[in-house]
């Protein structure tokens, strides 16, 4: 969550050596479903829900991204209180869009724009990963992943692996 909130605004800390993006970027983040996504990626970068003036919904900006940084989110359809899209404002004046997608959605759901950051929370279906390095090949983007194998040797994990190291390859 940190590193996904230095790449949307630019905001990286004096002691930091990887890469860096001096333009806004165009972002996911992803989970399991819907409701996970919600609950962990979305609270963990842009804080709670709250109400605002007029019964509207926004975001208190307790998270990562900070507060001023926030702009106006899109709320997706169908699931309460999650955001579709949002615009976070980078050090170079412009916007970075964010947008939070769910791994059960299938593959077709992350195929045809190209992203410069996509972080996957939790393991993924192997097709939905390799379709978001397709999404990073222009851009020279960034693919992160998060989890715990659980699974134990899933295809997934085996990717990791030097190919002498996975089972029944040589």
């Amino acid at each position: 969550g940190y590193e996904t909130t230095c790449h949307l605004t630019g905001l990286y800390p004096h002691w930091w050596k990887g890469r860096r993006f001096r333009r806004p970027i165009r972002a996911w983040a992803a989970g399991d479903t819907n409701e996970t996504t919600r609950d962990i990626i979305q609270l963990e970068l842009l804080g709670q829900v709250a109400e605002a003036e007029g019964g509207r919904k926004a975001l208190d900006g307790s998270g990562l991204v900070p507060r001023e940084r926030i702009g106006q989110p899109k709320w997706k359809a169908g699931v309460a209180d999650f955001v579709d899209t949002i615009p976070v404002q980078h050090v170079s004046g412009g916007w970075s869009v964010l947008a939070f997608k769910s791994f059960d959605q299938g593959r077709k759901k992350f195929q045809g724009t190209a992203k410069e950051l996509i972080w996957l929370d939790e393991e993924c279906p192997l097709d939905v990963y390799n379709e978001c390095l397709l999404r990073t090949a222009t851009t020279r983007g960034i693919l992160m992943t998060t989890f715990t194998p659980l699974s134990g040797l899933s295809e997934h994990v085996l990717e990791f692996l030097p190919r002498e190291m996975r089972p029944g390859e040589k």
